[in-house]
Parts: C-alpha cells; structure tokens; sequence
C-alpha cells in the first residue's frame, strides 16, 4: 500500500472537509424527497450509507479517484451522499490530471440527459433537488479546478524564485572569482615589480663583492627599502583579501605615476628613456593599466635583459586612444641567473587580460633583437556624448 505522507495541514484539511460532507448532509435530510413507499429498514441503511460516505472521506488523498467513482455511482440511489460525492470530486480536479478529471466529470453529468428529458414527468421537489445536486457537483468541479491552477502558479511562482537565487548565487560567485582574479594579477604586478628590483641589488653584490664600501651601503639600503614595500604591499593585498579597508579603497596607481615608477626603476641603475605621459589626466581604468603595463614590461626587461636601455612612450589624448610602448634593446652580455626568469610568462598572459578588460589591445613580441610591449587604451573624453541624428 502507498504510503501517503500527510503534515498536519492536510490532516486538518481533511477533517474539515469530513466535517462538512456530515453536516450538509445533516442540514440537507430534511430536504432531500424520499418516496413514501420506502421501509423504515431502507430509510436506516440509506442513513448508515451516508455516515459512511461521509468517513470514506478521509481516504480522498490515498484513492481519489475509485472513491469519487463509487460515491457518483452510488449516489444514485443513496440520498445522502450528495455532500462526500462533492468533496471526492473537487479532490479529483484538485489533484489529477486534466483527462482523469474530464473521465469523472463526464460520469457524475451522464445521469443529465436523461434527467432533462424526462424533467416534465419528475415532481417539482424531485426536479428541484436533482438540478441543485448536478449545480453542487459543477461548482466542487470548479472549485477544484480553481484549486488546482492557483497551486501550479504558486509553485511556477517558486521555481522562479529559486532560479532567480540561484542565478544570484552565480553571478555573485562570478563576482567573487573576478574580484579574485584581479587581486592575483595586483599581486603578481606589484610583488614582481619589488622583488625584481630586490634581485637586481642582490645579484649585483654577488657579482661585485670587491665594491666600494659606500656602494655597497647603497645597494643594501635599496633591497632593505624593496623589502620594505613588498611587505608592504603584501599586507595591503592581504588586507583586501580579508575586508575592505574602513576609509575605503586602498589608493590605485595614476597614469601620473608612471613618471615615479621610472625614477625607481632609475635609482636601481637601468638606462630608461621616458617620454610622456601625457599631462591631462586619464581615467581611472586606463590610468591603472597603462601603469601596470610599463611595471610589467621594466620588470620582465630586469629578468631577461639586466643592463639593457629602455625606452618607455606613452602618448596620446582625451577622445583619442592611448598609447603605451615599452622597448629594449638586447642584453649584454649573458643573462645571470637572478631565480626569477621562471615565470612562464603569467605575467604577459595576466596583462593581455588587463588590456582586454579595458577594452584595448596589446602587442608583444621581439622587434630588432630587443622585446617590445606596446598597448592602445581607448581614452574617451569625460564630456563626450552621443551623436543625435536628425532628419
């Protein structure tokens, strides 16, 4: 037997609706004709029928349908079965498929025919009470039908709403994994930046132990200062990771600081040209990555080309793209091992990502035996606005 699991809704459901096939069919004995010729023996078993009909009820949830069908036949000569025949009918279109729902329709209203046609013949309370149970029986069927499609909105209504949260949950996870990534192309951006310079100063003790006292002084006070700062950064990255800072946003470098990051690359020793940048001042999203391409393209010239000049151009204007070009010439010399060539080249695969993200395009290769990184950012001005076409 299927076991049919009811919570104490439908248990109360179900005695209210017991209560109510008993009491309408206690309220509507008195109406209800019966012909004169009936025993007092039939009249008691009639009785004793609908009491059953009545607690037949309470099985509507485990077997609606042959409930419905046995309380439709057999009211057809029980009296007082009109109230439990209603409840099995509204359960049917409350909870069964359309076709099951028309079949047991269609067999409580088959006695109708035959009731209009010999309607003239029938006695006016017969007549009365037999339109009045096949309008109770259309109005259950209604009822149950109305039931039945609020019940379906209301769980269409629910699945909306958990694929909504759901979608919710994507796109804030989305949002976490982007926020992620940035921080990670941040960290390698910084971190890569200080710790190059750390390894410059640190090769050129190793290779130079017979320096000057003063020289050596120097350098040792510059990788102290580059320790400093990746610390430094690190913190500030480990800070971002773990909550926003409470006076906001940590500071995001300029298009301005582009001119500060060449002079420290200077204080290390590099031969950098520097031309530009431009001195009206550029939105965020550009400044930041023009900045961090020129960080990245020094730091992968100290890996792969210590010693060798750098040229830095970034050009161009409000309304017009911008122009980032970052060239070395070739190395002399051998290549030293600084422990920081192994890259694998995240650096250029995180900043071809950045340029995307800005909406521009980069450009990387070798160019007469040197490397060349170049990059165009749109610049749009702040007081553009779109052309209105008349006519």
């Amino acid at each position: 037997m299927r076991r049919i699991h009811r919570t104490r809704r439908d248990r109360a459901a179900d005695l209210g609706l017991f209560l109510f096939a008993a009491c309408f069919a206690a309220v509507s004995s008195q109406s209800v004709p019966v012909a004169q010729d009936v025993s007092p023996l039939w009249r008691a078993a009639d009785q004793v029928v609908g009491g059953l009909g009545c607690a037949a009820v309470l099985l509507r949830r485990r077997w609606p349908v042959p409930l419905a069908v046995v309380l439709l036949v057999a009211g057809a000569r029980a009296h007082y079965l009109t109230g439990p025949a209603m409840v099995a009918v509204f359960t049917v279109a409350a909870t069964r498929p359309w076709r099951t729902t028309a079949w047991v329709t269609a067999l409580a209203f088959a006695p109708l025919p035959v009731f209009l046609w010999r309607l003239a013949e029938l006695p006016g309370g017969r007549a009365g009470s037999a339109l009045t149970y096949f309008a109770l029986i259309a109005g259950a069927v209604g009822w149950g039908l109305f039931r039945r499609s609020r019940q379906q909105l209301i769980a269409s209504l629910r699945a909306r709403a958990e694929l909504a949260e759901a979608d919710a949950e994507l796109r804030a996870e989305r949002a976490r994994r982007e926020a992620r990534e940035e921080i990670a192309r941040e960290m390698h951006d910084v971190l890569g930046h200080r710790l190059s310079l750390l390894s410059v100063h640190a090769g050129a003790l190793e290779f130079n132990l017979q320096a000057p006292r003063e020289e050596i002084a120097r350098a040792a006070g510059v990788i102290r200062e580059s320790a400093h700062s990746a610390l430094s950064d690190l913190a500030d990255v480990i800070g971002v990771l773990r909550a926003a800072p409470a006076d906001g946003e940590r500071p995001q470098p300029t298009l301005a600081d582009v001119t500060r990051l060449v002079a420290e690359a200077r204080a290390t020793g590099g031969r950098i040209e520097l031309i530009g940048p431009p001195d009206e001042p550029a939105p965020p999203l550009v400044g930041r990555t023009a900045y961090r391409i020129v960080q990245e393209a020094l730091t992968n010239a100290r890996k792969h080309a210590p010693g060798a000049a750098v040229a830095v151009r970034v050009s161009g204007s409000p309304a017009d793209r911008l122009t980032v070009e970052v060239r070395n010439a070739t190395p002399l010399g051998p290549v030293p091992d600084t422990g920081l060539g192994a890259g694998g080249g995240q650096g250029l695969i995180g900043l071809a990502e950045r340029v995307r993200l800005a909406g521009g395009d980069l450009s990387v290769g070798p160019i007469d035996g040197g490397f060349r990184v170049r990059a165009w950012l749109p610049w749009p001005a702040a007081d553009a606005a779109p052309a209105v076409t008349r006519g």
